[in-house]
């Protein structure tokens, strides 16, 4: 949504919602990849949906919006989880439910892959292709650059924003109710530690660009993966102190930030349009 003009820093509240809905509609229906779907992707959509017609026709501060978005998310998750399973804290729900890895068999053993890691390639690529390759992509592109231009040719910069801001909340929203139904396998109210703003940094760190933004994600997800592994490594764990390995992937991505620099950005990014 950056590319078309809206600044959404509400990811991290995007999460923490769909991570509570995504938990709650898996044991509705029965089904991991159905909350997946229900109460990630498409409250995620509902959501991006809002910020942007918020964002648009409300001609709201995008940036305290999103800042709203948050807050209301670090509110949103104790609320519903004591309103639904009378805990704030935690909720372990039915193994049965947790997305379960696809197992590659390599060398005579077996490799586990995610099945978020295969959708994120695949949607990497897809994005990259309208980007760049569409004219879909270069309405998205203009209402960042240049909005007037396209509204001189009959297009709507409004409801440009609008798809891609509501696409940017469809794809959190199934990042954020992955996490505890495929990655943790329960739900704490903190589960999501700060990785709206690490997604964010990481678009950031890429200038916009999708296939950067996915590499830059995946040297964070390679970065806490290895602190995990040290955590747990004889030898290591009972000399250094595990908040200190925690903060590895953190520390990772303030140095990839502080060595890239400034980015250019889109010049209308930020800035509600406003027909003259």
């Amino acid at each position: 949504n950056e590319k078309a003009g809206v600044v959404n820093i509400g990811l991290e509240g995007i999460f923490l919602i769909t991570a509570v809905t995504g938990v709650y509609w898996a044991e509705i229906i029965g089904d991991g990849v159905g909350g997946l779907i229900i109460g990630g992707a498409i409250l995620g959509g509902l959501i991006g949906l809002l910020f942007g017609i918020i964002s648009t026709y409300g001609k709201a501060a995008q940036v305290v919006a999103g800042m709203g978005l948050n807050v209301f998310g670090l509110g949103f998750v104790p609320f519903l989880m004591v309103a639904l399973w009378a805990f704030p804290g935690i909720h372990m729900f039915d193994p049965k439910l947790v997305i379960r890895t696809i197992d590659i068999p390599v060398g005579g053993g077996l490799f586990r892959l995610s099945p978020i890691t295969i959708f994120a390639i695949i949607v990497v690529i897809v994005v990259d292709i309208i980007l760049y390759r569409t004219l879909l992509g270069l309405r998205i592109q203009a209402a960042g650059e240049k909005p007037e231009a396209i509204d001189v040719a009959g297009v709507n910069v409004n409801h440009i924003r609008i798809l891609a801001s509501t696409i940017c909340g469809v794809l959190t929203g199934i990042g954020g109710a992955f996490m505890p139904l495929g990655w943790f396998g329960g739900l704490v109210k903190e589960i999501t530690a700060g990785r709206g703003f690490i997604a964010l940094a990481a678009v950031v760190f890429a200038g916009l660009d999708p296939i950067l933004a996915a590499v830059s994600s995946f040297i964070f997800g390679f970065s806490e993966g290895l602190a995990f592994t040290v955590m747990i490594t004889p030898g290591v764990k009972e000399v250094v102190p595990h908040y200190f390995i925690k903060m590895i992937p953190y520390i990772a991505t303030i140095v990839a930030l502080a060595i890239v620099g400034s980015k250019r950005f889109p010049k209308a990014l930020g800035k509600p349009y406003i027909r003259e």
